[in-house]
């Protein structure tokens, strides 16, 4: 998915109300995913903006908030949920407080629409086609309405499953063992 904005934020916890900071990805499609670090394997949490977001609120517009020590009133920012809830950060600066605003309220607004392309020989079939087997470059029409963002996805033909991996290794050692070869010995230890 297309990426809108990263960085960090200072998030505060739902129940202690303790600060915690944060790695935030803000995609297109209006994801707004937490890490625990830059690497993002960690997933902490997300908010589903486009759904979710009702309000954004920076600031002073933030009332009965504290900041994180050494933190300016003006950092914060409150993403207010449709089903009540709050979710209170804080950013670096209050530049970077109204950029963040910016970006969620426009995630929040652009329409997406998304489609995803295979390579030939995936099974990447034209709609109503009888079996004809459509090229690499082939792209469903696109239908939305003016203003709409388009994401094309394509998956990517030179990735390797872990199925076909493990087939793989298993051939090759396989082989090895039939041969006698010495090279697949430290798979066996």
């Amino acid at each position: 998915m297309a990426l809108v904005k990263s960085g960090w934020l200072w998030r505060q916890s739902s129940i202690l109300r303790r600060w915690k900071r944060n790695w935030f990805v803000l995609y297109l499609d209006g994801s707004l995913v937490y890490y625990h670090d830059e690497t993002q394997r960690d997933m902490d949490g997300r908010i589903h903006i486009k759904y979710s977001c009702r309000d954004v609120r920076i600031g002073r517009e933030c009332k009965d908030v504290q900041p994180p020590e050494g933190r300016s009133r003006d950092c914060l920012l409150t993403v207010v949920l449709r089903d009540g809830s709050k979710t209170t950060l804080c950013a670096e600066s209050e530049d970077d407080a109204v950029a963040w605003k910016m970006a969620v309220l426009e995630a929040k607004s652009t329409p997406v629409r998304l489609s995803t392309v295979r390579p030939q020989g995936t099974g990447n079939k034209a709609p109503g086609a009888t079996g004809k087997e459509l090229g690499r470059d082939w792209m469903p029409p696109l239908m939305a309405g003016p203003g709409v963002t388009h994401v094309i996805v394509r998956e990517d033909p030179y990735r390797i499953s872990g199925d076909q991996m493990a087939l793989g290794l298993l051939a090759g050692a396989a082989t090895g063992a039939a041969l006698g070869s010495f090279m697949w010995m430290p798979c066996w230890f």
